[in-house]
């Protein structure tokens, strides 16, 4: 019955709520679904409905005189059809500039607009909401709050709101903006001979995913190839998360095994690595590394460690995954040397007693209990080894070139991530804003879902009190 009575107030929220309000709500009330503030107005609150009544006016005068005609151009099939150039006036007997339209533009404000639009949604209900609790209160033969009383609670017992207000504005400007402008980008022709303002770019609905990934037909090479980039992905994700973890955890027991000197020495060592900028020994070991480098000079070889295109650059892919283990290792060593020292003495005791070899001790005391507290830790690596930048891009910059498995028209190379092939599609002579859209959605799923359903699936989330 609890359940059934909980499921029935849940869907009681929201558009339930607002029903109510139109139904049961008094006339100023109704009213205020067309006027803001006039629920307000009409029973003393003035602060609280002119605030209301001049947002109402500000958004509506965005809209007529700017946003209206963006939203428009979004939902009418084009994103603009007037091409900036010039025209010859024959009167003036002089070319006239014309200004024309600018896609980007035109997608860039619809999705702001979009976004207010969504905002002011939220204010209006609000508004409605106020003002049908308001209509309660007075059935009750409450008093209504002042302005003034207002501002008190939304500086003391709602002062989250005030609070969360600034870093709010920022994720709606710099992530959730963002997020649906390249989400329609990829449903755009937006690339090389698409640019505005020169030229016009123009919804092309699933064009692109077909192209990225049918198997079939003239795009099948395009497809193969971000397979192809997919499956590096994930097995440079893999191990360059668990190398760095199950190394870095075994340097840890054998740092904290008893009858071993110079400890805070060995962690020392350690931390003065990460102190090191990690670009900066990504570009040195790029350098030892060279065909013409240090490494190759003391032994007297000509071995392209990062440009060998055989066996589909295996040899690269061993290095990269090896210097990963030299710039990750320490982080994960002193993390796991924190656990570790935390782990209840009881537990080892307890074991010993009863006849476990060291060995059974591992598996069965130690790691349950390192995975259990790092199982977030390890999600959270494995994710952002996905989107892992620096190590591949600084190394190899994605190559060798391979234009055999990889074809020239993808612009990917054989030591590609999904991540540094979206930003060489974007910044080449000839980028593909469209295709590198698509490749972006990709990566955000596949992060979202690896991420939701493992974590889900850790003892960390199922079994949160067993280890407290």
């Amino acid at each position: 019955m609890k359940k059934n009575t909980k499921k029935r107030s849940k869907k009681a929220n929201g558009f339930g709520e607002f029903i109510k309000a139109v139904k049961d709500g008094s006339n100023p009330t109704r009213l205020s679904c067309f006027v803001m503030g006039f629920g307000q107005i009409a029973r003393g609150q003035l602060g609280k409905g002119l605030c209301y009544l001049l947002t109402q006016a500000a958004f509506w005068l965005y809209l007529i005189f700017f946003g209206g005609r963006y939203i428009v151009h979004l939902f009418s099939g084009n994103l603009g059809t007037q091409l900036a150039g010039e025209r010859w006036n024959e009167e003036l007997q002089m070319f006239e500039k014309i200004k024309g339209d600018n896609s980007f533009l035109i997608l860039l404000y619809g999705v702001v607009s979009l976004v207010l639009l969504a905002i002011f949604t939220v204010i209006w209900y609000m508004n409605v909401k106020g003002s049908y609790a308001n209509d309660v209160r007075l059935r009750e033969g409450r008093t209504l709050p002042t302005f003034r009383e207002d501002l008190c609670s939304l500086i003391n017992e709602k002062f989250y709101i005030p609070l969360l207000g600034l870093p709010f504005i920022g994720l709606l400007i710099f992530t959730v903006m963002p997020l649906i402008f390249m989400v329609l980008l990829a449903f755009t022709n937006y690339d090389y001979a698409h640019m505005p303002p020169g030229k016009l770019f123009d919804w092309v609905g699933l064009s692109n995913f077909r192209t990225m990934f049918s198997l079939s037909g003239g795009s099948s090479g395009f497809a193969f190839v971000f397979l192809r980039v997919l499956a590096w992905t994930f097995i440079w994700a893999f191990f360059a998360t668990f190398t760095n973890y199950f190394l870095g955890l075994v340097i840890a027991l054998l740092i904290n095994k008893k009858g071993i000197r110079l400890k805070a020495l060995w962690r020392t060592l350690f931390v003065v690595a990460i102190a090191v900028p990690q670009f900066v020994t990504l570009l040195l070991m790029q350098k030892i590394l060279d065909g013409d480098g240090i490494l190759n000079k003391l032994l007297g070889t000509n071995i392209l460690w990062l440009a060998d295109q055989r066996y589909l650059s295996l040899l690269p892919r061993l290095v990269i995954i090896l210097v990963n283990i030299w710039i990750g290792v320490p982080y994960t060593l002193l993390m796991c040397s924190g656990i570790l020292m935390n782990i209840p003495t009881d537990y080892y005791e307890a074991a010993r007693i009863d006849g476990a070899s060291p060995t059974r001790i591992f598996f069965d005391i130690t790691l349950p209990y390192m995975l259990h507290i790092t199982a977030p830790y390890l999600i959270t690596q494995f994710v952002g080894n996905i989107n892992n930048f620096n190590v591949i891009w600084l190394l190899t910059g994605g190559g060798p070139v391979d234009n055999l498995h990889y074809g020239g028209g993808t612009q990917a190379q054989s030591t590609d991530l999904l991540v540094t092939w979206l930003y060489r599609l974007t910044t080449d002579q000839n980028p593909k804003y469209n295709v590198a859209s698509v490749i972006g959605i990709v990566i955000f799923i596949i992060s979202a879902v690896l991420s939701l359903i493992t974590y889900n699936r850790t003892s960390a989330a199922k079994s949160e009190e067993a280890f407290q």
